[in-house]
């Protein structure tokens, strides 16, 4: 879990984080394990201030000043070493002992020449500075231009992330803090909002596709209609299913269960509709069309789905054969479960629930549709020839 404030001023932002850490600890939600800051306030760091009125007075520059500390600190390129077409960097600085020690720093010789005489004169760095030793940020992170503070914690095991992250954002309008600064939940809530927005668009997208392809293939609307909502009402098959067994609601593999699950309840949805259009055309009255073609198509509708679920249960249960060890030593090893089956396994099982309720659907609620929507015709071409 992650808690993002951000805001422009950074002592706000410091109090502001600080304030809700307690709050949020004084909430005792359960399953937190210890919210951390990402920013760190008391970082040392030494400072050389210059004098720069003694400086000027010995005819020397701060720029000068601040190139000979970079060269002992981080070293200077002062030439190049060739090994062949590769060219490596030869750096001069001064050694750790020296680097490491600030005394020894200070006393470093600064080589110049005086403008004024033209001669070449030494001097101490401790004559131009001195050493101020001072806590500062350990760094400030930015997102969006403003300045942020990130809040982050593990989640203990046995207790779900969005259960505790739903808590922690109804408790957020209720912790007072100014309009400059904002509170919001970040990391894996984030993106599960962007996994369920790209899913989302990804099912209206196919639907809208295989309602355009049901249109001009049936040249009619209302068939494809009553098709697409078997397949909307399919998804219910998969809630229940997941619901009854308490299995994990997966964002990502699930999602992608219900758009391959769209293509499949269609399918037979097709058969079954489009059998009874041909047996109506065959000069069969709607209604008796409409029972024949159930009694017809009940077995591949039934061995479709079948097939399609005993097929998905091995990977739904995670059975694993070793087949190199069975034909080699005839030794299969077989075994349940894998850290690939738990990945795909919410896959599996969305297919599974939902092709076994969206069945009933196909054989049951689809004919009726089809008859309600037959007669609803009739009556209107009745009232129209009324009027």
């Amino acid at each position: 879990m992650n808690i993002e404030i951000s805001g422009e001023d950074i002592d706000e932002l410091i109090v502001t984080t600080n304030k809700f850490k307690k709050y949020i600890d004084s909430l005792e939600i359960p399953g937190i394990e210890q919210l951390r800051s990402d920013f760190d306030n008391s970082k040392p760091e030494i400072i050389i201030e210059i004098d720069r009125e003694r400086a000027n007075r010995e005819g020397i520059t701060t720029g000068q000043i601040g190139s000979e500390i970079r060269t002992a600190v981080l070293g200077k390129e002062i030439s190049k070493y060739r090994d062949g077409e590769e060219q490596y960097p030869i750096q001069l600085r001064y050694t750790e002992t020296v680097r490491k020690n600030i005394d020894k720093l200070m006393n470093l010789k600064i080589t110049y020449r005086d403008m004024t005489t033209g001669l070449l004169r030494q001097i101490p760095l401790s004559a131009v500075a001195k050493v101020d030793y001072t806590n500062t940020y350990g760094g400030i992170k930015r997102k969006n231009v403003k300045r942020v503070i990130t809040l982050a914690s593990n989640v203990l095991s046995g207790y779900n992330a969005n259960e505790i992250n739903a808590r922690i954002l109804i408790s957020i309008p209720a912790f007072p803090h100014s309009e400059s600064t904002e509170i919001k939940l970040t990391g894996e809530q984030e993106d599960q909002q962007e996994t369920m927005g790209f899913l989302s668009k990804a099912m209206l997208l196919s639907l809208f596709f295989i309602l355009f392809i049901m249109i001009t293939q049936f040249n009619s609307i209302g068939k494809p209609f009553i098709i697409i909502i078997e397949v909307i009402f399919s998804v219910i098959g998969v809630l229940l299913g997941i619901m009854i067994f308490g299995m994990p609601f997966s964002i990502v593999m699930t999602g992608m269960g219900v758009v391959a699950l769209a293509g499949i309840v269609v399918r037979n949805g097709i058969l079954l509709v489009e059998f009874t259009d041909e047996l109506i055309k065959q000069g069969m009255k709607t209604r008796e069309a409409i029972v024949q073609a159930g009694k017809t198509r009940i077995m591949p509708v039934l061995l479709t789905a079948t097939s399609t679920i005993l097929g998905l249960i091995p990977l739904a249960i995670g059975f694993n054969i070793d087949f190199e060890g069975l034909f080699v030593s005839l030794s299969p090893n077989i075994h349940l479960g894998s850290d690939i089956s738990q990945f795909f396994a919410p896959l599996a099982w969305t297919i599974i629930f939902g092709l076994s309720f969206a069945t009933f659907l196909t054989l049951i609620l689809l004919p009726s549709m089809y008859l309600i929507m037959y007669t609803g015709k009739l009556k209107l071409k009745r009232k129209m020839r009324r009027k």
